[in-house]
């Protein structure tokens, strides 16, 4: 050590034997002789409408709330979380398996324990509920079909435009199609509290059943009569395909009508969210006049 350094050394102890140690000595110099206790861990955050760990995903299966899908550490087959699985399984839940890593990603970076379930923002009815509320208002029914709509900001501006036409009810599937998250009821701007939500196993078998009902269906795709020269005032089922695909074949098969929206423009399609807020606002106009 220099001898500068060692001058210096001396001086500090001989003022501490004089004057005492000054306050903030230990902290400047990091010589406190008592263990510095570490902070307390960042807590993680989690998304919202994700439930995660073994005891929360039991707690949620056991409270009877809807759930979207409940994803899996790929391969996680073991102790406590094969009865959580049954469960999911017997509620015809649809089980997920992904890396990992995923699930870190997914919740921030909490202690998952190999599960995370999405929980539904609001409680799906049945198809049956919709007809019913259709008939209880004296109104033929008026329904939205959404075929694989996976973006939720699309199935939220969806709900949205249901809602403000006048739509007793919107439908879509289990598997293949984003559910009720928490993105979705943003984006419906408070109108998903007062819609009521159907989730089929099968889009294509709801519609059949709906037929024997009285329901006439529209899809909205390329190709058809224009929306304006088309009887809209029966029992409605409007058909919107998903962002990329459309339709699928076996649910336009199903259909009765094709409906497009005339394009001006050099681009041949809308956001499937705007065109239904078009065709939703013609139905509704129909309807009233």
């Amino acid at each position: 050590m220099p001898e500068k350094g060692l001058r210096l050394i001396k001086r500090g102890k001989k003022m501490e034997k004089k004057y005492g140690r000054k306050p903030g000595f230990d902290k400047k110099f990091n010589r406190s002789s008592e263990r510095r206790t570490p902070p307390p861990p960042r807590q993680a955050e989690v998304s919202e409408g994700l439930v995660v760990g073994r005891n929360a995903v039991r707690e949620l299966l056991a409270g009877g709330r809807d759930i979207e899908k409940i994803y899996i550490r790929a391969g996680e087959r073991e102790g406590s979380i094969n009865v959580l699985i049954g469960e999911a399984a017997a509620r015809r839940i649809p089980i997920v398996e992904v890396d990992k890593s995923r699930l870190d990603v997914m919740c921030g970076g909490a202690a998952h324990q190999g599960i995370i379930a999405v929980a539904a923002e609001k409680n799906y009815c049945s198809v049956k509920e919709i007809l019913v509320y259709a008939e209880s208002l004296g109104e033929k029914p008026f329904i939205v079909l959404c075929d694989g709509v996976e973006d939720p900001h699309n199935l939220g501006a969806i709900i949205r435009s249901a809602e403000c036409a006048g739509a007793h009810g919107v439908i879509i599937p289990k598997r293949r199609a984003v559910g009720l998250t928490s993105v979705v009821s943003k984006s419906s701007a408070g109108a998903l509290e007062h819609m009521l939500v159907a989730k089929v196993t099968n889009l294509s078998s709801a519609m059949e059943e709906l037929k024997e009902e009285g329901l006439w269906f529209y899809a909205a795709d390329m190709g058809g009569e224009a929306y304006e020269n088309t009887d809209l005032r029966g029992a409605v089922g409007l058909v919107l395909g998903s962002e990329g695909e459309g339709i699928s074949r076996l649910v336009k098969e199903k259909c009765d009508f094709t409906v497009s929206i005339p394009m001006y423009g050099r681009v041949n399609s809308m956001n499937v969210s705007a065109a239904a807020a078009v065709l939703l606002s013609e139905v509704a106009r129909q309807r009233k006049r």
